[in-house]
């Protein structure tokens, strides 16, 4: 059984709102071809196993994972699918080398959000089908209830959750993936164009397309392959209720589970002290501060007053989003969470150009599968 597992090598490709000279397949050999460069082995020969992270209805097509293995590399080799976020794929790899059956295994998500036309009718489909989906009810509609009850519950202000848009698309500005880079100001983005009372255009992740593969290996590998591993030290996940009677909408205690099964894996006690900063969820603006809550970074209502103060900066205290987020990256579907740990890794490498931090050893990744889900992924990586 390996004790520790490493990422040994990262790929990815796109990241821009419409690729239409690449299909989801280029996107993904591109990303591959990468990572397998990366990390110095060849899928072929080396790579044991292979995990692919997609949503049939995102693909059009199900039983995805038969349409994966050729750019992969993993031809005639195991390759199963997570209907999941990026994250449960970087989790599914891991247990999988953890076994001591696999000693590297590739894990790759990705997102072609804009061959999907009606988008939102699909995400209405993770509705409870009884309760809820007969009410025809918008995914952006709920984020907006959601946020509403949010700001009400903790007293954070709609200025306070402009504040995370004019620094995560300010934070793009130094990343070349980020297709939506931005200086605004919190005028321009609170005078926005609404989208459901009280959240507003800004405020919500736009689409893009892009594809992140990850190669994991165990320790023994991770030594032989290089010098520089990153180590996946915690990682946790939960679900919580499926329909939107039965949930705390102003908490996400679902995170605030999978963050104490990562953090006790890890040994993490105090994880604003503990931690040199955070790529965590902003689908939506309020929920990186909903989000920073549930991670215990800082107590409940508190985050919007981190983010005011400056904390949340790339030179504050505990910098979040340093990439941009979601928000000035871009929202890659069941890709998200991969591309916030792919920021993560090139941190704790010092790879990360212009907007490299210093000194950092120790980073967190949190994802979340989106509206209407109560789902989400904590992870904590170190060098």
């Amino acid at each position: 059984m390996s004790e520790r597992v490493a990422i040994v090598g990262v790929g990815w490709a796109g990241f821009r709102p419409s690729t239409p000279y690449q299909s989801y397949k280029e996107l993904m050999y591109e990303a591959a071809v990468r990572a397998y460069a990366d990390a110095g082995v060849d899928p072929r020969r080396d790579i044991e196993t292979f995990v692919t992270v997609s949503e049939d209805f995102h693909e059009g097509t199900s039983i995805f994972d038969e349409y994966t293995p050729d750019q992969l590399g993993g031809a005639l080799k195991p390759v199963h699918t997570i209907g999941g976020d990026g994250l449960h794929g970087l989790a599914t790899g891991y247990m999988l080398v953890r076994t001591g059956r696999f000693s590297l295994v590739t894990v790759e998500a990705h997102s072609k959000a804009s061959n999907i036309l009606t988008l939102p009718y699909i995400t209405a489909y993770a509705q409870d089908p009884v309760l809820n989906r007969p009410l025809r009810l918008n995914p952006e509609y709920i984020a907006g209830l959601e946020m509403h009850r949010y700001l009400y519950e903790t007293d954070t202000t709609p200025e306070q959750c402009a504040a995370v848009v004019v620094k995560n698309k300010r934070n793009a500005l130094l990343n070349p993936l980020a297709s939506f880079a931005a200086d605004l100001t919190l005028d321009e983005v609170l005078n926005g164009p609404p989208v459901a009372w009280p959240l507003g255009r800004h405020e919500v992740a736009p689409l893009a397309d892009g594809a992140v593969v990850m190669v994991l290996a165990s320790e023994e590998k991770a030594r032989l392959l290089t010098d520089k591993p990153v180590w996946i030290r915690g990682i946790g996940w939960c679900n919580g209720p499926a329909s939107l009677e039965s949930r705390d909408w102003a908490d996400a205690p679902h995170i605030r589970e999978a963050a104490r099964l990562a953090y006790r894996q890890a040994g993490i006690r105090d994880p604003f002290q503990e931690i040199d900063f955070a790529e965590v969820d902003d689908t939506y603006a309020f929920k990186e501060l909903q989000h920073l809550e549930a991670l215990g970074i800082c107590l409940p209502g508190e985050a919007g007053l981190l983010t005011e103060q400056g904390a949340t900066e790339p030179d504050g205290e505990f910098p979040v989003n340093v990439s941009g987020g979601s928000l000035g990256v871009g929202h890659l579907l069941d890709g998200t969470g991969l591309a916030r740990a792919l920021e993560v890794v090139l941190q704790l490498r010092g790879e990360a150009g212009p907007r490299q931090l210093e000194d950092v050893e120790v980073g967190l990744v949190q994802s979340w599968r989106g509206v209407p889900t109560t789902s989400g992924v904590v992870a904590v990586l170190s060098n």
